[in-house]
């Protein structure tokens, strides 16, 4: 969680499965964080916070964004799609090494791809109280690849005869640091 006043920055160089749009139908890697107390059996999703670091869908050469949070329909992040970065173009994603990065202050939430800024949602966005149950409490991160689903499914389709096996995502490395409010 980010300190009072500080930043929590978390972030990994990731090489996405070496597949195209003519192999990579329907995977779905994603670089993410849920908020902490869904570890304890807490349900309330999407309003505990949910961000997406990176999603990259389908072998398309291009990667997303977003943040979760409020209820479902609707709410203040346009649930169930969120508040999205739209497709970012990087063709070089899929086998090449990039890094990922998100930083969470009181005031925002910036993401970056290899530093360059993606998506930045300001917390006079929404409510104070959303903004809260979605951002003030610690997080847990996800790494994974999924073979179908929601995402690809609106990105054109899940898999199918032409879809790849076996091709992983590969993680450089991971990590989580925090700024200290400035003096």
């Amino acid at each position: 969680r980010p300190p009072p006043g500080g930043v929590l920055r978390v972030e990994a160089r990731i090489r996405l499965p070496a597949v195209t749009q003519a192999d990579g139908a329907g995977y779905w890697s994603a670089f993410w964080m849920l908020g902490a107390p869904l570890r304890d059996g807490y349900t309330g999703w999407p309003a505990i916070g949910e961000i997406d670091v990176m999603e990259a869908v389908n072998g398309r050469p291009s990667v997303m964004a977003a943040m979760h949070c409020g209820v479902t329909p609707g709410g203040p992040c346009g649930e169930p799609s969120g508040i999205g970065s739209g497709e970012h173009p990087c063709p070089s994603c899929h086998g090449g090494f990039h890094r990922y990065a998100v930083e969470i202050s009181e005031k925002e939430i910036r993401w970056y791809l290899d530093d360059a800024p993606v998506l930045t949602v300001a917390a006079t966005r929404m409510d104070p109280q959303t903004w809260r149950r979605a951002t003030e409490h610690g997080f847990f991160l996800i790494l994974n690849v999924a073979i179908g689903g929601g995402l690809p499914a609106a990105f054109g389709g899940g898999p199918n005869a032409a879809t790849a096996s076996g091709r992983p995502m590969l993680i450089d490395y991971v990590s989580v640091k925090t700024r200290p409010a400035p003096l």
